[in-house]
């Protein structure tokens, strides 16, 4: 059965399936294949920078080692970040998020996943960021701490967040009503959401963005329950899929 309401196609780390998670050659791969959004995360640097990057530490996708909060932004940038992909990606480097704001077109969405608050000396750096021209409006906020959403909202009301989360809550509406703040999106695990759960939160008015789905049968499984968007690591295959199953 075809819908109209075809779901966000949103690029994990940027297309990281065929690029190197996190570079900008990443997120530009997942722009030209048609993502809607681009999800990434973000850690403060020694000197207060914001560094895109998944881990803590530089050990597993670059060939530099440390933890990124003891390091300069000028340090982590000469870390090679692609060459452990494939050769064809040598020599790319751990992007700040301003690079990432400024290579994708205002189409293009951003899900900045908050890992470390740094105690909360991230907040400042990034609602400074973000309340920078047409950054705020672009930009959905996600993160497992719902503390540190919560902290951002309330400093500035017109950020939209998104809670991630891997449980199979009772009713997950009525959990991102306990916030008592306004929430954008769920971001829950691809294997905790159904058709009620999606249903609730559309009555809610509350997007669903499940994480991290690269199959076939599970995009047809979150399709059919009704969700928002769908995070994955290989936005090209699913924007194919998406246009076949629409001619079905």
């Amino acid at each position: 059965m075809s819908t109209s309401l075809q779901p966000l196609v949103i690029g994990h780390r940027g297309a990281a399936g065929e690029a190197p998670e996190n570079t900008l050659a990443s997120f530009r791969l997942a722009e030209e294949q048609g993502a809607h959004m681009v999800e990434l995360d973000v850690h403060l640097s020694a000197d207060g920078e914001l560094i895109v990057c998944h881990d803590d530490t530089l050990d597993r996708t670059t060939d530099a080692s440390g933890a990124i909060r003891d390091q300069t932004a000028e340090e982590i940038r000469r870390a090679d970040a692609g060459s452990w992909f494939g050769p064809a990606f040598a020599g790319e480097r751990v992007p700040l998020l301003s690079e990432v704001y400024e290579l994708l077109p205002l189409a293009v969405e951003i899900n900045v996943e908050v890992k470390d608050a740094a105690g909360s000396q991230l907040d400042a750096k990034l609602l400074d960021f973000l309340r920078q021209g047409t950054n705020l409006r672009r930009t959905v906020v996600s993160s497992f701490d719902h503390k540190l959403l919560v902290r951002l909202k309330n400093a500035e009301p017109e950020l939209r967040i998104g809670l991630l989360y891997a449980a199979d809550l009772y009713h997950h509406a009525s959990y991102a009503a306990l916030l008592g703040t306004a929430v954008w999106s769920l971001h829950p695990h691809h294997g905790f959401i159904g058709r009620q759960d999606a249903e609730d939160a559309r009555a809610a008015g509350i997007a669903v963005y499940p994480y991290t789905a690269n199959r076939p049968e599970e995009w047809e499984r979150l399709v059919a329950a009704g969700i928002s968007g769908i995070i994955t690591d290989y936005p090209g295959r699913l924007n194919e899929w998406l246009v076949q199953r629409e001619g079905r």
